[in-house]
């Protein structure tokens, strides 16, 4: 088993009491390959992919970390080393607002592993990017990121609408503002 890298070049590491995040780095192909091979992961992601479109995804990201100094950052078990999903920041070109997403494997998922790491990457852009909200784009039939979504703290605001190649997918708008955001971690 290789041992994954705990820092990035591209960006700042965050930790938390079980969890790495960082920054996608190359050694993180072979596991972002069996993320997107995972149907139940994907399930409300886009479906599974191949390792060319994988690869096209994980540049995309670390292309973000470049450009925009933010995107998804590479989850990492601390107790294992494994690699097991991936959250963070991300407002791609035509989408309803700025967002934290998630997608944990099938396989580390039920741990409370996405609400840790997804409080960690709120934190982060309330703190350190200074966004005045979040939101989260959520499938309406896609009930366990809905349920993540009301365990931190957010709220359903509506119908939503992504660009293409998404624009005939249905979502919810689920989100919060920073001063809901602070106000219930008190």
């Amino acid at each position: 088993m290789m041992t994954l890298p705990l820092t990035s070049p591209l960006g700042p590491t965050l930790e938390t009491e079980r969890l790495i995040l960082r920054p996608p780095v190359l050694e993180d192909f072979d596991a972002f390959c069996a993320f997107h091979a995972d149907a139940d992961a994907m399930k409300f992601l886009g479906g599974v992919n191949s390792p060319p479109i994988v690869w096209r995804v994980m540049r995309m990201i670390a292309g973000a970390w470049a450009l925009d100094g933010f995107h998804m950052f590479s989850v990492i078990e601390k107790s294992s080393g494994q690699w097991i999903g991936r959250i963070g920041p991300l407002y791609p070109h035509g989408w309803p607002d700025r967002e934290v997403g998630w997608g944990i494997l099938s396989s580390a998922q039920g741990k409370g592993y996405a609400k840790e790491a997804a409080t960690a990457c709120i934190d982060y852009v309330f703190d350190v990017l200074d966004w005045d909200h979040v939101i989260h784009t959520i499938a309406p039939e896609n009930h366990p990121s809905a349920n993540l979504a009301k365990a931190l703290g957010s709220y359903n605001q509506g119908a939503g609408k992504l660009p293409d190649p998404y624009a005939n997918e249905p979502i919810n708008i689920w989100g919060q503002t920073r001063d809901e955001w602070k106000q219930r971690k008190r």
